[in-house]
C-alpha cells in the first residue's frame, strides 16, 4: 500500500511502517491483548483484522468502526478518537518515512514514528556483535574520553528529544564496537565492556521511549550480556530493570516480575537500581491484582540503601521517581484508600521534580508522575485539579514526545469518556485540548525533534 494522504489511519501507519497489513494485524492482535488485560472484557483478547477492512481504514472507506474495533484503535493511537482517526489527514507539511542508503542518518531528526528502519537497524547491529564479540582493548586516554561521553550522554538524555540522543549513542556505540574489535592490552577490557554495555542500555531506553518495544529488548540482551562479559553486577542489575519496566508496558506484568527477580540476585544488594527492581516489582504487582507481594515490594524498596557505582543521570533513581513507582501501584490497587495514597505519593514526587534546577528536570518522568495525579485527582472528581496536569503534560509532550506519555495519556482519555463528570465543560475541553495536541503533533513533527 502507498500513502495517499486520504486519512490520519493511513498517515499514521506510514509513519510507523506498519503499512502491510500482516504487520499492522500483529499490532493490532498485540494491542487487543493488552487491552483485554489491562480493562476488559477478556473477549476483546481474540480480536483481529481482516485485510479487506484494514484497506477500508486506509481508503476512508469507514467511518465509524464497530465498538471493539474501535476500542483496540484508540488504544494503539493513544488521544485520538476512531472517528478522527479514520477521517482525513490534518493538511499541512507530513513527515517522511525514513529512507535507505545515504539519507539513513537524516530520519531520525525527521521523524520519530518513522524510525522504524533505523531502530531495527541499530537493534540488530548490536545483536550481531553480541553474536561475536571478543576481548580486546585500548588505551587510558581513549578510555577517559568515552567515559566522559558517556557521562554528557545519560546526563541530558532525560531532558533531550530523544531523536538526536538516539543518534549520538548509536555513533558512540560503534565506536566502542570498534575498540573492542582491535587488539589492544587486555587490562582495559572489562571498562570497555561496561561502557559498550551502558550504550547499548541507552539505546534500549531511546527505543522503548520511541514505542519500539522489540528492538528495546535486543538492545538490553545486548547490554546484559556485556555486563556479564565486565562482571558488573551494577549493570546487570540495571538492565534487568530495563527489561521489567519494558514488559510492565508492554502489559507482561509476570514477566516484569521475573526479571526483577533475576536482577535481585547480582549483588552488591544496594544502590537505586535495586530499589529501581523493587518499585518495578511492586507496579507489575499492582497489575496483576496482588496487593500484599506490591505493597511488600514497596516497603523493601524503603529499605534499601540509595549508593550507586553507575553514571548516574538517566541511569539513576531518585527519591521522586521511586515516590511515583508507588503512586502507580496504589492505583493499579484501586479503593478510596489506595487513591489517597496515590495522589499523595505523586503530589510529592511532582514537587521534587520541580525542584530541581531546569537544566536537570526529568521531563518525561515528571510527565508520568503528573499524570499519576492527574488520574488520582479524576478517580475523586477533581476535573480541575487533574485538567491543571493535563495541561502541563502535553506542553512537555510538545518538546519531548514518549511512548509511555502517550499511553498514559491515550489511558486517561478513556477514564475520563467514562467518568460522570464526562459532559463537564471542563471533562470535554481536556479532551480538546488532547485532540489538538495529538494532531499538531502529527502534523509538525513527530517526537524526538528539536525543542
Amino acid at each position: 500500500m502507498h500513502a495517499t494522504g486520504k486519512t490520519l489511519f493511513q498517515t499514521l501507519i506510514n509513519q510507523r511502517g506498519w503499512q502491510d497489513h500482516q504487520v499492522f494485524k500483529r499490532r493490532y492482535e498485540q494491542a487487543a491483548r493488552q487491552l483485554a488485560e489491562l480493562e476488559g472484557p477478556p473477549s476483546i483478547a481474540t480480536a483481529t483484522i481482516e485485510k479487506r477492512q484494514f484497506f477500508r481504514y486506509a481508503h476512508g472507506e469507514v467511518r465509524t468502526p464497530q465498538t471493539v474495533a474501535r476500542r483496540v484503535l484508540e488504544f494503539m493511537f493513544p488521544g485520538i478518537p476512531a472517528t478522527r482517526l479514520l477521517g482525513p489527514a490534518p493538511s499541512g507539511p507530513q513527515p517522511e518515512a525514513p529512507r535507505s542508503g545515504a539519507s539513513r542518518g537524516n530520519s531520525l531528526e525527521s521523524s520519530e514514528y518513522g524510525l522504524e528502519d533505523v531502530v531495527t537497524m541499530a537493534a540488530t547491529e548490536s545483536a550481531r556483535f553480541a553474536a561475536q564479540a571478543e576481548s580486546s582493548n585500548v588505551g587510558p586516554h581513549t578510555l577517559e574520553q568515552m567515559e566522559a561521553d558517556i557521562r554528557r550522554i545519560v546526563d541530558s538524555y532525560r531532558n533531550r528529544p530523544v531523536g538526536p540522543s538516539f543518534h549520538e549513542v548509536r555513533a558512540l556505540r560503534d565506536r566502542a564496537f570498534e575498540l573492542l574489535e582491535g587488539r589492544q592490552p587486555p587490562k582495559y577490557t572489562r571498562d570497555l565492556y561496561v561502557g559498550a554495555g551502558v550504550l547499548c542500555g541507552v539505546l534500549a531506553n531511546a527505543s522503548f521511549d520511541l514505542g519500539r518495544y522489540d528492538a528495546a529488548e535486543t538492545q538490553a540482551r545486548t547490554a546484559f550480556l556485556f555486563g556479564e562479559q565486565a562482571g558488573h553486577n551494577g549493570l546487570c542489575a540495571w538492565v534487568r530493570g530495563l527489561q521489567a519496566l519494558i514488559s510492565y508496558w508492554d502489559g507482561r506484568p509476570a514477566d516484569a516480575v521475573r526479571f526483577t527477580e533475576s536482577g535481585s540476585g547480582f549483588t552488591p544488594e544496594s544502590g537505586t537500581a535495586h530499589i529501581r527492581l523493587e518499585s518495578i516489582k511492586a507496579r507489575a504487582y499492582g497489575q496483576l491484582g496482588r496487593a500484599d507481594d506490591a505493597l511488600g515490594a514497596l516497603s523493601a524498596a524503603d529499605r534499601l540503601t540509595d549508593a550507586d557505582e553507575l553514571p548516574g543521570g538517566m541511569m539513576a533513581f531518585p527519591p521522586e521517581k521511586q515516590l511515583f513507582y508507588a503512586s502507580s501501584t496504589h492505583l493499579w490497587l484501586a479503593g478510596p484508600q489506595h487513591l489517597s495514597d496515590a495522589e499523595a505519593r505523586a503530589d510529592e514526587s511532582v514537587e521534587m521534580f520541580e525542584a530541581a534546577p531546569p537544566e536537570r528536570q526529568r521531563l518525561g518522568e515528571m510527565s508520568l508522575a503528573r499524570m499519576d495525579l492527574a488520574m488520582a485527582r479524576l478517580g475523586r472528581g477533581d476535573l480541575d485539579g487533574a485538567a491543571d496536569q493535563i495541561q502541563k503534560v502535553l506542553a512537555i509532550s510538545a518538546q519531548r514526545r514518549t511512548e509511555s506519555v502517550d499511553r498514559r495519556v491515550g489511558h486517561f482519555t478513556r477514564q475520563l469518556a467514562l467518568h460522570p463528570g464526562a459532559g463537564s465543560p471542563v471533562a470535554v475541553g481536556m479532551r480538546e485540548s488532547i485532540i489538538a495536541h495529538q494532531e499538531r503533533t502529527i502534523a509538525e513533527l513527530p517526537p524526538g525533534g528539536s525543542p
